[in-house]
């Protein structure tokens, strides 16, 4: 990206009450903001229906010839401990890393980015998020009590929306392998001194080639490396087809983190499941009981992404020494996060073990 302009003030997400003065917050499920001092509201005005969210060109991007107001500088704290670029306004001075509880001091400057373009809105209220992860650490099995106890009790999660990009392609591919078609042989084998006929399984091979096309949309990339991927993913999915344009007044009482992977890396990711699928269309395109794929050709036209924003609620707790993260779906309550263990739970069950082995065993030696 081309050098800050300082000239350009960082953008603000703050939305005074014009009854009190007060922040407004966005209000999860209810499209409105809403003042916690003194319970005024305020409608978010919606974009007409016909009104799609704009794709934006790749290779535009990439050489650095996106219009500027297609990009925004935002004041944020990058974290030393995770990496994490995430939001503050002018008037924080410090404040800790919602991505991994590390303390971080103001001061880290701005982030100049790709705008966002879209948007799903929080759903799910921090008291609901809270009650889907305590249900979660409640069914883990030899998960620590004291932990459960903790997030139950604890500080509340944080709102945070999470980057992504969004990839379209339309492609073309040609292909070359081979089609397997499986027959029997009957043949005379000899078991325990016994002849036997047997028929054995063959496979006869063919060479093909053909095309196959496929046009990919909104192929989703994670694009921050704070969160481990495996616990993001299995987030999904994500309702796409609900993205609303983005409007600032979306994240007023919520974080947002920069994103830390490049587009490129992003469209790298990618493509590299475009090539997945495609791979899986060849195949079924060979047909037959056997495939063999031994070349393909794809050509990727009209390339284009969006950056989008997803909601995370987000729980970073540091218990005896160890940070535990917990990841919640704001619009399902789906939850992921590190697998705790009680050091204590699994002894007394091992004892327990043992304990009901040794009463078997006993059972069974009295009654031979």
């Amino acid at each position: 990206m081309t050098p800050p302009d300082t000239s350009a003030p960082p953008a603000q997400h703050r939305f005074p009450c014009d009854n009190c003065g007060a922040d407004f917050r966005f209000d999860p499920g209810q499209d409105q903001l809403k003042c916690d001092h003194c319970g005024n509201t305020s409608v978010i005005e919606t974009p007409p229906p016909a009104r799609a969210i704009r794709e934006l060109d790749f290779r535009t991007a990439l050489e650095d010839r996106l219009p500027e107001q297609e990009i925004e500088e935002t004041r944020v704290l990058a974290c030393p401990n995770c990496g994490a670029q995430v939001e503050f306004d002018a008037d924080t001075h410090a404040a800790e890393c919602p991505f991994c509880a590390t303390p971080v001091v103001t001061g880290t400057g701005t982030h100049r980015h790709i705008k966002p373009r879209g948007l799903l809105p929080f759903a799910l209220e921090e008291r609901e998020a809270r009650r889907a992860m305590t249900e979660w650490l409640g069914r883990l099995w030899f998960a620590p009590g004291g932990l459960q106890e903790y997030a139950r009790k604890g500080r509340k999660m944080q709102g945070i929306y999470v980057p992504y990009w969004t990839f379209d392609a339309d492609t073309k591919s040609r292909y070359a392998g081979e089609r397997g078609t499986v027959y029997y042989e009957t043949r005379t084998v000899t078991r325990n001194g016994k002849r036997e006929r047997v028929r054995v399984a063959k496979i006869r091979w063919r060479n093909v080639s053909g095309r196959v096309a496929r046009f990919f949309d909104d192929v989703l990339v994670l694009a921050s490396t704070s969160l481990p991927k495996r616990y993001t993913d299995a987030l999904e999915p994500w309702d796409l087809a609900a993205l609303e344009p983005y409007r600032p007044e979306y994240l007023a009482g919520f974080r947002a983190e920069g994103y830390t992977v490049p587009l490129e890396a992003g469209f790298d990711e990618a493509r590299g499941h475009m090539d997945r699928v495609i791979a899986r269309d060849v195949k079924f395109d060979i047909g037959g009981d056997r495939q063999r794929i031994h070349r393909i050709d794809t050509d990727l036209r009209d390339v284009t992404f969006k950056h989008i924003l997803l909601p995370v609620w987000l729980a970073a707790y540091k218990y005896r020494g160890e940070t535990y993260r917990f990841v919640v779906n704001g619009r399902t309550g789906r939850v992921q996060g590190e697998r705790p263990w009680s050091a204590i739970k699994i002894t007394i069950a091992v004892i327990l073990g043992l304990l009901v082995a040794g009463a078997v065993g006993y059972g069974v030696a009295i009654t031979q």
